[in-house]
């Protein structure tokens, strides 16, 4: 996308590619780009703006409501300006009132939009721009309706309304795996895809093994684990029953979440539990193992209460660490990336799946642990790739923490059957769980 903007601005600056009469037409023309992005990237895309492209002059919107209407009234002294979704929801109406119409408008991490009722959407929509383009390594985490939001903003009316959209393309796919409406849609959406495939892209990465690594709960973990899924399964199946199965997923979600929680370590909800933890145990011999080594490691987990409980594990071995979740502020999520990349002695860079999964630049590190499974697959991937991208040099190795005969067991099937039908439609390595049947969701119980 830099490129993109560089070449535009290039151009226009360079009168040696300037065809004779078109130059005062062409700086005329010469508008500002946006990109909007989650806040935590904001600094990300202006530092590496800089890093590649040193006379682009870049902005981002940021401050008291003041100092945003100071920085849009300056927007055409710049080349490229950068604003995130929370912010940006906030001053539609002064970019109205300006009346900005932007050469390029790049929405990052487009998944923010996959909800198209929601603010961050109807916002960004009514955006001016020459040019739309949506960056995302998730065009479907959960639903279709998720797509048709992101082509909602690059191509308004394309894939129709979004009524029609689901009576066409979404029921008859996700509900009844109707192959023919999948191949039409993706060849609809064929031509405006551009996938990144690193294989073929970025030929000189080293190589990446993704290993499975199976653990076995204790007597006491175990006890805990089975008396809860038949207290859980009783309960929600007279609760389905009394409210329907619409009415009930909250019930559902917490009991998934207790049992998912009990694999981790049961003293994530269960008070002076002093037993041990299987995975832990794996976990912290792996990363002993691997700091011995001279490895560097990720380790994302989707629950930050579980770092509380390694954390006091690395202290224990003396290992250095940093620690990166949704609290943790921009400025800072810049500065402990920076210093990860560099410091030799800070081998374990604890992050949460849904507050770091996306956006940094980890090549410091050859080794991610997974410590618990995701929903998604394709959110676990782009954790992955956190490490493995541009940069690494390494051999990168991945491990996924599964206990065996738990609900991790079947978050780990369901990922690998529900991607199979979206790989087929957009022949990328995305991933997602639809709304699941009652019969799916009560054989996670079994």
């Amino acid at each position: 996308m830099l490129s993109i903007i560089v070449d535009y601005v290039q151009n226009v600056d360079n009168d040696d590619n300037v065809i004779p009469g078109q130059e005062q037409l062409l700086r005329n023309n010469k508008r500002a780009s946006l990109v909007v992005s989650p806040s935590s990237l904001t600094l990300n895309w202006q530092n590496e703006a800089k890093k590649f492209t040193g006379d682009l002059k870049t902005l981002v919107i940021r401050g008291t409501l003041s100092e945003r209407r100071r920085q849009i009234e300056e927007i055409e002294q710049y080349d490229l300006v950068i604003t995130s979704y929370d912010l940006l929801k906030r001053d539609i109406e002064l970019y109205e009132q300006k009346n900005y119409k932007f050469r390029y408008i790049i929405a990052d991490e487009a998944q923010y939009l996959k909800n198209s009722n929601t603010q961050n959407a109807k916002s960004i929509k009514k955006i001016k721009a020459d040019t739309r383009y949506a960056l995302t390594g998730t065009p479907i985490e959960n639903s279709l309706a998720e797509l048709w939001s992101i082509f909602d903003f690059i191509m308004p009316g394309y894939l129709f309304s979004y009524r029609t959209f689901k009576n066409t393309y979404e029921t008859p796919i996700v509900k009844e795996e109707n192959y023919e409406a999948m191949e039409k849609l993706r060849m609809l959406i064929e031509p405006f895809v551009l996938r990144r495939n690193k294989k073929e892209v970025l030929t000189e990465l080293p190589d990446k093994t993704i290993t499975v690594l199976n653990n076995e709960m204790g007597e006491e973990q175990r006890n805990i684990y089975l008396n809860y899924l038949a207290q859980a399964k009783q309960e929600l199946a007279e609760e389905i029953d009394i409210n329907g199965y619409e009415r009930s997923q909250m019930q559902i979600l917490s009991a998934l979440t207790r049992l998912r929680q009990i694999c981790c370590h049961p003293s994530l909800f269960i008070e002076d539990y002093q037993e041990g933890s299987s995975k832990l145990d794996q976990c912290m011999e792996i990363v002993e193992e691997a700091v011995n080594g001279g490895h560097k490691i990720l380790l994302f987990s989707g629950y930050t209460s579980m770092f509380e409980i390694i954390e006091k594990e690395l202290k224990s071995l003396g290992i250095k660490y940093f620690k990166l979740t949704g609290s943790t502020k921009v400025e800072e999520r810049v500065k402990l990336v920076d210093e990860f990349n560099e410091n030799s002695d800070v081998k374990v860079f604890l992050i949460s799946l849904k507050a770091g999964g996306t956006g940094l630049n980890l090549i410091g590190a050859d080794m991610v642990i997974h410590y618990d499974p995701w929903w998604n697959l394709s959110a676990e991937n782009q954790a992955t790739d956190r490490a493995y991208r541009i940069g690494q040099k390494k051999n990168v190795q991945v491990y996924k923490l599964i206990t065996k005969n738990s609900i991790e067991e079947k978050i780990y099937e369901l990922q690998q059957r529900k991607g199979e039908l979206v790989d087929s439609m957009l022949s990328t390595k995305t991933s997602f769980i639809s709304k699941m049947s009652r019969e799916e969701i009560m054989n996670l119980f079994s």
